[in-house]
């Protein structure tokens, strides 16, 4: 047992019992327990945990600040987008994504939510544009095949607007004029459209220089506005003296001018298109942007000088004028000064005939420099200076005429020209409107000489014609029985008779040439005695002509020795030439006589 009154051992001291994180004490007294702690530490593990939500919260404050805006695009089927996968692109650079797709309330529509990035922010304009790049094949061609491997997207047009939206109307067809392309819009004022569509091609001689960029009717209803836009630099084209007109489809045109066929290109067959010039000669300005021009149906019309104001008149017409049409025209001195604006029926009391009134519409300025020739008394109104003018022109023969203008389709036109030998007419220069005299038109005239020619023909005694040609025909036919009976056998004897002399007067005449030849053989032959003879006969010739000589020198010397003889005085003849040797006399080397 320990003596309780032994004090106890002194322990040693323990510092395994102590944490370490526990800071050490140390006892003042000796003997006593000695405890040592040591400071705590946190442990490296929950460093994890910690840095995992810095990272977070990180990315949640630069998602928050990076974040743009979030905008809603309405289309009308949700065809080509996906959510969380179809992006939006602005210039081929991605600026946000779709990231949900709704179906609207009444279910008429979609509605699709865009994330923009934070610099996407300027392209949200009120006025910005939003459509759907998918594969299209239409009448403009072909687009969006690169999404064919890489998938349908949206695209923007930035708008200019002041104030930014969250809501907008997607486009179900790409617009066909950009922001920021170069070139000016102009405005077309048509009655109708016709075959034009929005991307119709517009043509400047023949070349693709713009296209139809959207249409919208009038306040009035009567008028379609019509926007092309023109790409630069073919724009500066486009002056205030430019004329528009449809050139659609193909122009064909069968009326009193003939047959007319025109077209600006394949495409226009299909898809129409629209075609502008410049009058030759003109120097007008370039026209501003937004300018407005008035769309012509034909080129004809289009490029026709300037009306200017027009006047109204009328003219009655007793025929028919089956083939004159409104529209037709009207021509001065063969020049084309207006065109037919009605044509209708009217009852005449007196003559109880229905006459034809045509309503003319004339333009003056068409005649170009004509009109400032013709002198104007000063102080007078243009209407009384008009109707004095037209009286003077009707007394020297100004007559209104329908004439046939295609013998094929049987249309008319008028033409107004001077008649010779016109007969007087009343004309009064006061009326409203001013109703001017009129003439046959050159068919009529050909109808009346028809009938003329048929009356003459009528007047012809056709049936003692026709007898007498009876009776004439049947001794004919006599005649030639007669001929076919007795004269063409005896005929035909005489040839078979005729033929057989023929045939031996050609017999006669070969055995002639043969004897012929066989003569000339034997006569030109240098050893013949025909040819020995001929010789002999010519030597004999040629002495007896010397003896003449002989003979005629001495009767030219003495002339009377045919009386008296040759006297004694007389000298003797000179002597005779030397004779020319005989053909036989000359014999050659190889022992024949010379031919």
């Amino acid at each position: 047992m320990t003596d309780p009154t032994t004090p106890p051992a002194a322990s040693p001291v323990v510092s395994s019992a102590v944490p370490p994180a526990v800071s050490s004490t140390v006892s003042s007294q000796p003997g006593a327990l000695r405890v040592e702690r040591r400071r705590s530490h946190p442990s490296l593990v929950w460093l994890v945990p910690v840095l995992a939500a810095l990272i977070g919260l990180a990315m949640l404050v630069n998602g928050w600040l990076s974040a743009g805006p979030v905008i809603t695009i309405t289309f009308q089927t949700a065809a080509g987008l996906e959510a969380g996968k179809t992006p939006v692109r602005y210039k081929d650079v991605t600026v946000g994504s779709v990231t949900s797709i709704e179906l609207s309330s009444d279910g008429s529509h979609v509605v699709a939510t865009v994330a923009l990035v934070k610099n996407a922010e300027n392209l949200t304009h009120e006025n910005t544009r939003f459509w759907v790049v998918r594969p299209r094949i239409g009448a403009g061609g072909i687009s969006g095949v690169d999404t064919l491997l890489s998938g349908a997207y949206i695209t923007v047009d930035v708008g200019d607007a002041p104030n930014y939206a969250k809501s907008f109307t997607g486009l179900e067809t790409p617009p066909t004029v950009i922001g920021g392309m170069p070139g000016k819009s102009f405005v077309l004022r048509a009655s109708d459209m016709g075959s034009l569509d929005i991307g119709t091609p517009v043509y400047y001689r023949r070349i693709q220089v713009g296209r139809l960029a959207s249409y919208l009717f009038d306040p009035s209803g009567q008028v379609i506005n019509i926007q092309v836009f023109i790409d630069a630099p073919y724009d500066k084209f486009v002056t205030t003296d430019t004329r528009f007109w449809n050139a659609s489809g193909v122009d064909v045109s069968l009326g009193s001018e003939g047959l007319r066929l025109r077209t600006q290109s394949v495409a226009t067959l299909v898809a129409g298109g629209i075609a502008f010039d410049i009058p030759n000669g003109s120097k007008d300005p370039e026209a501003a942007e937004n300018t407005a021009f008035t769309m012509a149906d034909s080129q004809d019309a289009a490029m026709a000088s300037p009306d200017g104001p027009g006047q109204h008149f009328l003219l009655s017409f007793s025929q028919a004028l089956r083939g004159l049409s409104v529209g037709a025209p009207v021509q001065f001195m063969g020049v084309d000064f207006g065109k037919v604006v009605s044509v209708s029926l009217d009852y005449d009391e007196e003559s109880h005939r229905f006459p034809t009134v045509v309503g003319i519409m004339v333009f003056p300025q068409r005649l170009g420099t004509v009109i400032n020739k013709l002198t104007r008394p000063a102080g007078i109104s243009d209407a009384k200076w008009q109707g004095q003018l037209l009286h003077s022109m009707v007394d020297q023969g100004l007559r209104a005429q329908a004439r046939s203008g295609n013998l094929l389709t049987g249309q008319l036109y008028i033409t107004l020209d001077f008649a010779p030998n016109a007969p007087k007419v009343a004309f009064d220069p006061e009326a409203r409107p001013l109703t001017l005299p009129t003439i046959s038109g050159d068919f009529d005239q050909m109808q009346e000489q028809i009938a003329s020619i048929i009356a003459k023909i009528e007047r012809i005694p056709l049936d003692s014609i026709g007898r007498n040609l009876d009776a004439t025909l049947g001794n004919l036919e006599r005649t030639l029985r007669q001929v076919n009976g007795r004269v063409l056998p005896q005929t035909t004897e005489t040839l078979a008779d005729l033929r057989k002399t023929v045939a031996a007067a050609t017999r006669t005449i070969e055995a002639a040439q043969k004897t012929l030849q066989a003569a000339e053989t034997g006569l030109l032959a240098d050893d013949s005695s025909m040819q020995q003879g001929l010789s002999q006969t010519l030597q004999d010739t040629q002495r007896a002509m010397r003896s003449l000589r002989t003979l005629t020198d001495l009767l030219g010397r003495h002339p009377e020795a045919l009386l008296r003889g040759l006297p004694s005085s007389a000298s003797p003849a000179p002597p005779p030439p030397a004779a020319l040797p005989s053909p036989s006399s000359t014999t050659p080397p190889n022992g024949k006589a010379a031919r």
